[in-house]
């Protein structure tokens, strides 16, 4: 069979048939120079000793430290590929650190007289924040079939605006007391905010003028007298709400108030005083942890979970039922509460058996927060108020005694020690780390660097590109009765 050549081919069989091949002789003599001047320490050993039994020591030293080598540095490579980390745990002590935001509830969610009008409204607003937590809504409730009948006739009732008029208000009848850090305050600095218990009222969120205090003083802050009025606001004891008080959640400003699982509750009577400590969590990128940087909120300045799964949720509801409950951010068409019966709840249900909105790892919806600021608290309570307190504060506030036990609640915020904790999780081994262990293991057992590499490279490179010419060019010359070039001197590319 012909080959045909192209006139490329052709041009470099010709250039590398100009190229010289070294004779066996000097082939032999680069192998010993190679040997000799190597830096992988015990080569030369192996040649220049005449002795047969000391080549033969030698040889099994140097390939020993070659396996040990390869061992060693096989093994670092599996432990650096399972991605390890360490946790570092540090205190800093600071003079002024940043006070939290503290968004408070009442119990009792709604005021009594709208709520006996519309009696209904315990088990609406049970299917409206079903967006933040999922629950059943059966339907041997008592008022299911009233609720039905509700909502046929009721079609454009805003929920919305029935709780933020007919839900807990703030005002000076409310809020009794307020003081942060020797200065007053009242109801004009707390921002208004729905969750699962209607109205909240947050205290140093978002541009809030006491945002930007910082605390200096240890074991002072926020002072909070509430009068929760069990008269004015009353619930449903069918759906669990049996308690009277106040339930607050500490949080970062940044971040948007989870009460349910994180609230701490002070009921009436009562003087809670609560103590605090900052610790910021730092989580590592896939592989080494599970947080993910390149996620951004579209409704949310600073990424957390809690806001990361409703921006999910609103999203599925969106694109299901064409609107956007109250409760979710976003900018869209509001649900009415019949959209809510229809659409929403078996949305929600949808999403939480095909999880679709799911938190923690990193290939979840929502994983972990790569950094993340939270307040552990440590809550005490003391009878309020004490018999003399309880004559002064009935004559001040113009209410029988037992007004006062059965309405006031009392809170006091503040820092234990001005200091915060970091939590770091941390990359156990850097690629830095990693080179700078295997350079060492080469070191170690070879006597080996970088330079030696290289040169091992360039030898094996030599012989290689030798071989090539031999088997492409000469032995096809040779089986065709051409004799090859006489080969003078060796050829080093």
């Amino acid at each position: 069979m012909k080959i045909e050549h192209t006139p490329r081919t052709l041009h470099l069989k010709l250039c590398l048939s100009k190229k010289p091949l070294p004779s066996p002789t000097d082939w032999k003599k680069f192998d010993h120079d190679f040997a000799m001047s190597t830096s992988f320490h015990g080569v030369h050993n192996i040649v220049r000793n005449q002795s047969r039994i000391r080549k033969l020591i030698w040889l099994a030293v140097v390939l020993g430290s070659v396996s040990l080598v390869v061992w060693q540095i096989y093994s670092r490579l599996v432990n650096y590929f399972t991605w390890p980390t360490t946790t570092s745990i540090e205190v800093q002590y600071v003079e002024k650190i940043d006070f939290p935001a503290v968004t408070f509830c009442n119990l009792n969610r709604f005021q009594t007289e709208a709520a006996a009008k519309f009696g209904i409204i315990f088990f609406l607003w049970n299917i409206v924040y079903k967006v933040l937590h999922l629950q059943e809504i059966r339907s041997n409730y008592t008022g299911f079939k009233e609720a039905v009948d509700f909502l046929a006739s009721h079609q454009n009732f805003s929920i919305t605006e029935f709780v933020k008029n007919n839900g807990f208000y703030l005002n000076n009848s409310t809020l009794l007391e307020c003081d942060f850090f020797g200065k007053p305050c009242g109801p004009q600095d707390f921002a208004h905010v729905f969750t699962e218990y209607g109205n909240c009222f947050t205290f140093n969120h978002g541009e809030n003028i006491q945002a930007k205090e910082k605390v200096s003083v240890s074991g002072r802050g926020l002072s909070l007298l509430f009068n929760v009025n069990q008269e004015e606001f009353t619930d449903d004891p069918a759906l669990g709400f049996v308690d009277a008080g106040i339930i607050f959640v500490i949080h970062s400003p940044k971040k948007v108030p989870q009460i349910d699982g994180l609230g701490l509750s002070s009921p009436v009577g009562m003087h809670a005083r609560v103590t605090i400590r900052q610790v910021k969590t730092v989580h590592q990128e896939y592989p080494w942890g599970e947080c993910n940087p390149n996620i951004k909120l579209q409704n949310f300045s600073t990424y957390s979970t809690s806001g990361c799964l409703k921006e999910c949720k609103a999203q599925h509801i969106q694109e299901q039922c064409g609107c956007l409950p109250f409760l979710l951010p976003g900018n869209g068409i509001e649900c009415d509460i019949q959209k809510f019966y229809d659409c929403v709840s078996p949305t929600l249900d949808l999403i939480e058996v095909k999880g679709l909105c799911t938190m923690g790892t990193h290939n979840s919806s929502c994983p972990v927060p790569c950094e993340e600021t939270e307040y552990p608290a440590t809550i005490s309570y003391s009878t309020f108020p004490s018999q003399k307190a309880l004559k002064y504060l009935s004559k001040k506030l113009n209410q029988s005694q037992e007004y006062i036990r059965e309405n006031l609640v009392n809170i006091e915020i503040n820092y234990s020690d001005l200091n915060y904790k970091i939590t770091q999780q941390q990359k156990a081994v850097s690629v830095s780390e990693l080179l700078a262990d295997v350079g060492g293991q080469l070191g170690l057992f070879c006597g080996a660097s970088m330079i030696t590499i290289i040169e091992i490279i360039e030898y094996v490179f030599t012989n290689f590109y030798w071989i090539c010419i031999l088997f492409l060019l000469k032995i096809p010359e040779m089986t065709q009765g051409v004799p090859p070039p006489h080969a003078v001197l060796f050829f080093s590319p």
